[in-house]
Parts: structure tokens; sequence; C-alpha cells
């Protein structure tokens, strides 16, 4: 399509104004101002005013927020598994009474010991139940 603006002689691509008729429900006109404005030959002020408060948004690419965190950054307390504990107990003396040296590392988890020149490591680890759907 040819058209005259300001006495310059404009070719604007036919299916660009067909498809903008089509999916926005233009008018000819309205599809042929669109593409002016789109195309930077007209201004819109309403276009204009909406750029320029976009370009005042600042884009934050570390996506980090500016609040603390709601913990207060304090480590999570775990409650007290009193049966893994007891077990940890038991298997700590258990190896003492083999004439094992032991450390209990982490009282309701880890213990460390050594058998001569190797050194082990239990991690006692409770499984949860499966679920059910």
């Amino acid at each position: 399509m040819r058209y005259n603006f300001n006495g310059r002689n404009i070719t604007i691509p036919d299916s660009e104004i067909q498809n903008s008729m089509k999916l926005l429900g233009l008018s000819e006109s309205e599809a042929v101002q669109m593409w002016l404005e789109d195309n930077d030959y007209e201004k819109n002020e309403t276009v204009e005013i909406l750029t320029e408060k976009a370009k005042g948004v600042k884009i934050r690419h570390d996506a980090r927020s500016d609040k603390p965190r709601q913990n207060g950054g304090k480590p999570r307390e775990r409650k007290p598994d009193l049966e893994k504990e007891s077990l940890i107990e038991t298997l700590a003396a258990a190896l003492t009474a083999q004439g094992i040296s032991v450390e209990i590392t982490n009282k309701s988890k880890i213990i460390t010991f050594s058998v001569g020149e190797n050194h082990y490591k239990l991690d006692l680890i409770k499984q949860r139940p499966p679920k059910t759907e």
C-alpha cells in the first residue's frame, strides 16, 4: 500500500495492515496510523509517556530482596529426637565396650571412631514413612 505522509510516499506492507485489522479489530485508517507510530513516522503521546515511565523502572539482574530474612538469619533450631539420641548412645557404648575410642560428633546423628589406622564414621539417618496416595 502506498501512503502519502506529509508529501512523502511511504510503502506500507499490505500484510501488516490486514493482520492488524484482523487480529486487533481495527479499521484500515487505524491500522495505518498504528503502523506509522510503530515505525517512528508519527509520535503517540500516550506511548511516549508510558515509555518514559518504563525507563524509570530499575531492572535488578541479581534478583535479591532488599528486605531482611524473616528469621533474621538465625540458624534454625531442630526439635530434639530422643529416639535417635538414644540409639547413638547405645551404638557408642557398644563400640566403647569393644575397646574402640569413640567420638560423638553430633549427639543425634554422627559417631566417628578409629580401628587401628582406619577411620570410620556412622551417620544415623531416620527415614520418613512413604507417602500414601
